[in-house]
């Protein structure tokens, strides 16, 4: 009776080992489907002005493939962008991830190029220049862009960033 005890014993141990064994694959082959299911993030462009700043993911982006320019136009007019306050005497610094300086980059200020093709991870612009009218700057706030894509005519624009600098007198 002990031997068929040991071995009604063993058969129920074995049935629980596979048991565990089934769910802890199908906790894994679930955890693959749900990793598989998320979409890469973007890469992200960031501001700072003096020690503040502020970062984002592209607005518009289509994984490194161009974009419409119908896209592009709507992205443009989105008012639900982050903002940072600029001091008219600081520095703004743009920064982008380097996959998309690779590509090439330009700032646009409320829709039009303010600079050349840059295919640096950064740069820096005086923040006056952002409020000066002469430069197409607002008065009291002023919407900046960061345009992924080729230098010349024949740009092909992949991404958009865009963020509100608003005057901090």
């Amino acid at each position: 009776m002990t031997s068929l005890l040991r071995g009604g014993a063993a058969l129920v141990h074995s049935s629980a080992r596979r048991r565990r064994s089934v769910a802890a694959l199908g906790a894994v082959s679930a955890g693959l489907l749900v990793l598989s299911a998320c979409d890469k993030p973007t890469p992200l462009a960031t501001i700072t002005v003096g020690s503040n700043s502020v970062n984002s993911e592209a607005s518009c982006y289509n994984d490194g493939k161009e974009l419409k320019p119908s896209q592009l136009q709507g992205c443009l007019k989105d008012t639900d962008v982050k903002s940072i306050k600029v001091d008219p005497d600081e520095k703004v610094r743009f920064g982008v991830d380097p996959e998309v300086a690779e590509k090439g980059w330009t700032l646009l200020m409320n829709g039009q190029p303010l600079t050349e093709a840059s295919k640096k991870t950064y740069v820096v612009i005086p923040g006056s220049v952002f409020f000066n009218q002469q430069y197409g700057g607002g008065t009291n706030s002023t919407t900046v862009s960061l345009l992924e894509g080729g230098k010349g005519s024949t740009a092909k624009a992949t991404g958009l960033w865009s963020f509100k600098l608003k005057k901090d007198a």
